[in-house]
């Protein structure tokens, strides 16, 4: 227990030196996992991609009180991601476990036609399709989002985080035979979604849009708004984009770099104190 307790008041600059967990510090996941822009400027356009599939909408909707507790929940996620990418092999472990078992209960039918979906479809939190689709809008976005907005990667780099992201998709519970073997093939993948009439922005789609881009910010996290709306909009594909209705100009195109820049360094000296501020043993607790 002693062991656990020390493991868990971490600092995060500890946690970047060590070599306990399932990644090593000099990890392409630990790279763009350190950046807090992978997560505040991706994790918008990620969650739009999720549930524009209708079955993940469906049980974002109906399960996960997305309306009431959006922070909350988003936060949560973000957790499991980081102990995952920082935390020991226990910690990753757990982490994936609480995911696993909060997957466990979204299940449901359909309660009307959802883009190709009729009535009475089936859906679970727990099927292999649907934990693929979710796997690789996270892989797409943060991608995205570190290339654009930090600094591009090398092919070997892409290669070695697409690698590094199957080992947390399995710990969430994705079956291994489902994941992508190479980086061009999940980008077939995720065209082919794309290209098919499977991937449509529905109307409870939609509802959770809304809430990702309208609902307002933690008092501390209002600067991040600008950056985080346009982000999230520029990193949709352009059907989608267009699908959710979302408007975007050279204008947008213009300010979103500006959007960026401010947050990267207006964040900077906040986060060096914070990585060597010791959390409580129990802060990652599940």
């Amino acid at each position: 227990m002693e062991r656990a307790s020390r493991r868990g008041s971490r600092t995060h600059a500890e946690r970047l030196a060590a070599r306990d967990g399932y990644f090593a510090p000099d990890s392409v996941i630990r790279r763009l996992g350190n950046s807090p822009l992978t997560p505040l400027l991706g994790g918008g356009a990620a969650v739009l991609l999720q549930v524009a599939h209708p079955l993940v909408a469906c049980g974002v909707v109906e399960h996960s009180g997305y309306d009431r507790d959006l922070w909350r929940r988003l936060v949560r996620t973000v957790r499991a991601l980081y102990l995952i990418a920082f935390g020991d092999k226990a910690e990753a472990e757990q982490a994936g476990a609480a995911v696993r078992r909060a997957h466990e209960r979204v299940r449901g039918t359909t309660p009307t036609r959802l883009g190709p979906f009729p009535a009475g479809t089936p859906y679970s939190a727990s099927d292999a399709d649907l934990m693929l689709w979710v796997h690789a809008t996270l892989v797409h976005s943060s991608l995205a989002a570190y290339q654009q907005f930090v600094q591009p990667l090398t092919a070997a780099e892409t290669e070695r985080y697409h690698r590094e992201m199957n080992v947390v998709a399995e710990l969430f519970g994705t079956p291994a035979r489902v994941l992508p073997r190479s980086y061009r093939e999940f980008r077939e993948y995720v065209d082919a979604q794309l290209a098919s009439g499977t991937i449509t922005v529905t109307p409870p789609a939609r509802e959770v849009a809304s809430v990702i881009l309208a609902a307002p910010l933690p008092v501390p996290l209002r600067i991040l708004a600008p950056a985080h709306r346009l982000a999230t909009t520029q990193i949709l594909p352009p059907r989608l984009r267009d699908e959710y209705e979302l408007r975007w100009t050279a204008l947008h195109e213009l300010a979103l770099p500006l959007a960026a820049r401010t947050l990267r360094y207006g964040t900077l000296p906040v986060l060096a104190v914070a990585a060597r501020i010791r959390a409580p043993a129990d802060a990652f607790a599940a």
